[in-house]
């Protein structure tokens, strides 16, 4: 999903250097090595991408602010997965292909490891915030705003709790929320108004919320790098259980295809729009839209 080679390579040394902070003076060992362990080798790493590229398409005029913002809303992100994969939530053996942390580490020590992710990435953005105070400013807000309650990643876990769930909150909350904090602080950090682009991103959390329930419904663990069949066995809500895997499929085609249009106008559009078409058939492989 990478605009050009050296874009993977930006974010990365964007996370090694936020993970520094962390390392620095007499850290307990074993939280020391717990955070990195949740941190590398990363997944995808596509907000940050997203975030990162939208900057770049309008003009990427602090690019130090753009990479301490990449590497906050990824450490959120971070700091969600070590959370959701605890016992009280999804109980999880496995992500991103290796032991959990709260596997290879104890309950409490990852406990720790996603708080301790959250406020690292909050120093992040405040120690980047010298070179824009305005700008630093207002991402602390938009990613805060992402982040907890009421609309962000804390309020969707919370639908899970809910004896009724209303599946557009629940998606835009749980999911849609760190992308739509991705395209709208990749604006910010470049000095343009961040609101035209909410839509994006909560087009593209959308349509990665849905792609993630065709695939722990159809793929294995294998396949997938963690465990499968996650949204039957908690009783979660998911696209295909309201829709079907058919229904779910159409959907996911059908928010594709309006994000493209939703992208604003800006010196990099046409880019953004290769961006979010390579995005759409990474998202939707021939086993998943074969059904479509």
């Amino acid at each position: 999903m990478a605009l050009d080679g050296g874009l993977d390579n930006r974010i990365e040394a964007a996370m090694v250097a936020a993970l520094n902070l962390a390392q620095a003076g007499a850290a307990p060992p074993r939280l020391g090595a717990a955070l990195p362990y949740a941190v590398f080798p990363g997944g995808a790493r596509i907000r940050p991408t997203i975030l990162t590229s939208v900057a770049m398409a309008c003009g990427d005029d602090r690019p130090g602010l753009t990479d301490a913002a990449a590497a906050a809303l990824e450490l959120i992100h971070c700091a969600s997965l070590v959370h959701d994969d605890l016992p009280a939530f999804d109980n999880a053996d496995i992500r991103r292909g290796k032991a959990t942390v709260h596997r290879a580490f104890g309950e409490s020590l990852a406990v720790l490891t996603g708080d301790s992710l959250i406020v690292l990435a909050f120093e992040v953005l405040s120690r980047a915030g010298a070179e824009a105070p305005d700008r630093a400013l207002r991402l602390v807000g938009q990613l805060a705003l992402r982040t907890g309650m009421p609309f962000g990643i804390c309020a969707g876990q919370g639908w899970e709790s809910e004896s009724q769930v209303n599946l557009a909150a629940y998606h835009r909350a749980k999911t849609g929320a760190l992308f739509m904090a991705a395209t709208q602080m990749g604006a910010t950090a470049a000095g343009q108004d961040p609101e035209p682009w909410e839509e994006l991103g909560a087009r593209i959390g959308e349509a990665f919320q849905v792609a993630d329930d065709l695939k722990d419904a159809l793929l294995s663990p294998e396949e997938m790098g963690k465990p499968a069949g996650q949204d039957a066995t908690h009783a979660r809500p998911s696209a295909v259980a309201e829709l079907g895997v058919e229904g779910a499929v159409k959907h996911l085609k059908a928010i594709l295809g309006g994000a493209i249009a939703s992208i604003p106008s800006c010196p990099g559009e046409a880019m953004l729009a290769r961006m979010v078409t390579a995005y759409a058939e990474r998202m939707t492989p021939a086993r998943l839209t074969a059904r479509g």
